[in-house]
């Protein structure tokens, strides 16, 4: 069958598309930004097309030919993000029946039908599987709670609150019943509704085969981690709200993505009904157990082996072109550059620009990278915890600390884009060539378009600090590149 599948540049459909390959079906990824996909393992296997859920015409055009659609596209916070997500799904079920697709699959939350009014997140992902079901295609939805595996959210959250919080105070909805699934086993759903012979129109619940309570996910995860027993003290008064901001300090996770998951375990998240298997075949293996997802998850973390993370989708827009010298006229660009020239090999160079940032650092002042990280955490922002998602190798749209990889031409440019919170916009450039006297050129450039006043207060107030931070960043990525190079 031919596939088109939305959202294939965040943790799910990263991970769905190379699944559905080895199937045998073929693959077509909607993406708004193709240059995301570019360098992912699968991409010359697939048909990678520009547009849009929220244009219809580029989402018709999408689905000419198609059979299944999977719809993976959620919005988790923002202003307007329900009515932006009930736009979206109106959309493409119109454009999808007007394409004549066979099916659409749908990744919803878990949620029992009696937990009175929703979270908004939840309340709007609820609603978008109705759009569908409603809609002239027939859609199967399946709906999950926490999904376990190496860089998802919901596991991320987890590892780090129990694996930094050896006294925690709990709040009330840690007692909160839940049916965590193995990311293995709802890819192994999400392939396989595809192929249900009849034509379905309903939901379904799936998960794992254990029902437990967040406190005992963390306990159990600390057991299987190797912690010492986690002493949890329980309180009535941490509202989510409050949980929120917490998880924003202590885990990766911000607190755009934590609140709303937090917002949705407020409510039990447990099968109501198991008529999936009915449909489709539990895995040769069976369902994984609690314990046996959370070890496979920790050891794809440990061993640096994790294919898709949850930091991989970004909620902005494709990227306006960064100020370049002379053509770019939009208004102020402030410029910090940095040129050195090396004995080191150009190979040598590229290594080093290419494992920057994570657990490698930014070769300056680690201290004031760590300061400002914390400080673009206490105000909601991703600070420097994202880390990333592989320690040698980039992708172009991997999260990268509080950047984003916007360009990479391998051996040449490394373009990194800023999501801290800033009242601004803020590239940095990492670039490397060989000059004519068969030495090596490092080139560095940090550029800062300011939104207002502020923008221009905020640039001069850091900028005495730029010699110390962005020269000793070029300096400190030639000597490491010499080190490598026997030089």
């Amino acid at each position: 069958m031919l596939c088109l599948v939305t959202g294939a540049t965040g943790y799910i459909g990263g991970r769905l598309v190379p699944r559905l390959l080895a199937d045998g079906h073929r693959v077509r990824c909607l993406v708004r930004d193709p240059d995301k996909l570019r360098d992912v393992p699968w991409a010359d296997q697939v048909e990678i097309v520009r547009g849009d859920v929220l244009d219809q015409d580029s989402t018709r055009a999408a689905c000419e030919g198609v059979d299944v659609l999977y719809y993976l596209v959620h919005s988790m916070s923002g202003p307007g993000f329900v009515e932006r997500d009930r736009r979206a799904a109106s959309e493409t079920s119109r454009a999808a029946g007007e394409a004549g697709v066979s099916r659409i699959v749908y990744l919803g939350g878990l949620h029992p039908p009696d937990q009175g009014e929703l979270s908004e997140h939840l309340g709007s992902r609820t609603e978008v599987g109705r759009i569908f079901l409603a809609g002239p295609v027939p859609t199967v939805v399946l709906r999950a709670a926490v999904v376990l595996g190496s860089g998802s959210a919901s596991f991320e959250m987890l590892r780090y609150l129990t694996e930094r919080l050896p006294v925690m105070v709990t709040p009330r909805w840690v007692r909160n019943r839940v049916q965590p699934i193995a990311i293995r086993d709802l890819l192994h759903y999400l392939v396989r509704a595809a192929e249900i012979p009849e034509p379905l129109n309903r939901t379904f619940d799936v998960g794992g085969p254990e029902v437990l309570t967040y406190e005992q996910m963390m306990r159990r995860y600390a057991a299987v981690a190797g912690l010492p027993r986690r002493v949890m003290l329980p309180v009535g008064v941490l509202s989510p709200r409050l949980s929120s901001y917490w998880i924003n300090i202590v885990t990766p996770v911000p607190k755009s993505i934590g609140a709303p998951l937090i917002d949705s375990l407020v409510h039990e998240a447990v099968r109501t009904e198991h008529d999936i298997d009915d449909h489709i075949s539990r895995p040769e293996q069976g369902l994984l157990g609690y314990e046996q997802a959370v070890r496979l998850a920790l050891a794809r973390v440990r061993a640096g082996r994790i294919d898709t993370r949850w930091s991989d989708a970004s909620g902005s827009v494709p990227s306006d072109p960064l100020p370049s010298d002379p053509r770019w006229a939009g208004g102020s660009a402030y410029r910090d550059i940095r040129v050195r020239r090396t004995s080191a090999a150009p190979e040598a160079v590229w290594r080093v620009i290419e494992s920057i940032g994570g657990h490698n650092g930014w070769y300056s002042m680690p201290l004031a990278w760590a300061v400002r990280g914390w400080a673009d955490r206490l105000v909601g922002g991703v600070g420097l915890r994202r880390g990333r998602r592989d320690a040698r190798t980039l992708r172009t749209g991997d999260a990268l600390d509080w950047w984003r990889v916007e360009q990479l031409d391998e051996g040449r440019l490394l373009r990194l884009r800023a999501e801290m919170r800033l009242p601004g916009r803020a590239w940095l450039e990492l670039g490397v060539r060989p000059d004519s006297r068969a030495r090596t050129v490092y080139r560095q450039r940090a550029v800062f378009v300011p939104r207002g006043l502020a923008g221009h207060a905020y640039w001069w107030a850091v900028a005495p600090f730029h010699g110390v931070v962005f020269g000793g960043m070029a300096s400190n990525i030639v000597r490491r590149a010499e080190r490598l190079s026997g030089r």
